[in-house]
């Protein structure tokens, strides 16, 4: 169980910290900060630079703490949270990937839910610092507050309509 879990922790917590370097530089096919401000603004977010860089910095850290093993219920918190947002940005497409749906950002909050109820296994940074087994009370609250912060995110950062339409305008 330990090495399918060292895995699934590789796997996923690389990818999600590759997602958020792609949205602060030009490494991993990355449009740079400008791109993924850019990128906000089109997907209707306020903020631009700095939901970048906050978004980026997020992915990048919880991705790179799920990989190690490190804080696991803060890290999938984190990784649940960014990517609830992409859930919400992809939403109206549905759910296929091939139609640029929230197939791929719904998968990866489960498989962030799902560590932090499993735990990082053996082969952890978590379980070589006595970190596990994390308290039932706070793997229950990771589950909940990460698609939580995901959505309450998404309607603070809502761009209003009219600054949509504007930024919709200059884009053309």
């Amino acid at each position: 169980m330990d090495a399918g879990l060292l895995v699934l922790r590789l796997v996923t917590g690389l990818l999600i910290a590759g997602h958020g370097v792609q949205k602060v530089s030009f490494l991993l096919g990355g449009q740079g900060l400008a791109g993924g401000t850019e990128e906000f603004r089109r997907d209707g977010f306020r903020g631009g630079r700095l939901t970048a860089l906050v978004a980026g910095g997020s992915q990048l850290g919880a991705g790179l703490f799920l990989t190690a093993g490190l804080l696991t219920p803060l890290a999938a918190t984190a990784a649940a949270g960014v990517m609830t947002v992409a859930v919400t940005v992809k939403w109206p497409k549905g759910l296929w990937v091939q139609n640029d749906g929230y197939e791929y950002p719904l998968v990866l909050v489960v498989v962030s839910a799902a560590l932090a109820l499993t735990g990082p296994g053996g082969w952890s940074l978590d379980e070589a610092l006595g970190l596990t087994p994390w308290p039932g009370w706070v793997v229950a609250a990771a589950i909940v507050a990460g698609p939580a912060g995901g959505l309450l995110t998404r309607l603070l950062l809502q761009a209003p309509r009219a600054e949509e339409a504007r930024y919709a305008r200059a884009a053309d």
